[in-house]
């Protein structure tokens, strides 16, 4: 072997360890909006494949604190169960993977899970922030 195809075989080996495949996925995750207005969760990839996810989860508001709850569903068309009196989705009734909270304005978070493929909803269940919009779904394949 020249000495060329050496330096390529051993810079290919380099980027190979480099760069592993079981890396985490990572999912920014903004959110915004103020009380009385709409307010978005919002996700840089709506498609990720299963293993380990990094969810990076920034509060872009002025004003309002909030959280960001990952649920999985059961499918993709799942009712949320959402108790109106106390403006809130019933937790207790879906299967929570974990949950960033109290984020101050401006304030960032990070949860960390194993995805398997499925369907997923991440969420904020401050009073009233799940009904003024603040939910998006996540699809997980294989």
């Amino acid at each position: 072997m020249n000495r060329y195809a050496w330096y390529a075989l051993a810079a290919s080996a380099v980027i190979a360890i480099a760069s592993p495949s079981w890396a985490a996925t990572t999912v920014k995750v903004t959110e915004g909006g103020e009380g009385g207005g709409p307010m978005t969760l919002t996700l840089d990839q709506t498609t990720i494949k299963a293993g380990e996810t990094v969810f990076a989860v920034h509060n872009d508001a002025m004003t309002e604190d909030h959280e960001m709850v990952l649920v999985k569903l059961k499918s993709p068309d799942q009712k949320i169960p959402v108790v109106a009196s106390r403006h809130r989705v019933d937790e207790k009734q879906l299967k929570s993977i974990g949950e960033v909270s109290d984020l101050k304005p401006g304030a960032d978070g990070q949860l960390k899970a194993k995805l398997a493929p499925g369907a997923y909803l991440l969420l904020c269940n401050i009073k009233g922030h799940y009904e003024a919009g603040m939910q998006a779904g996540l699809t997980v394949t294989k």
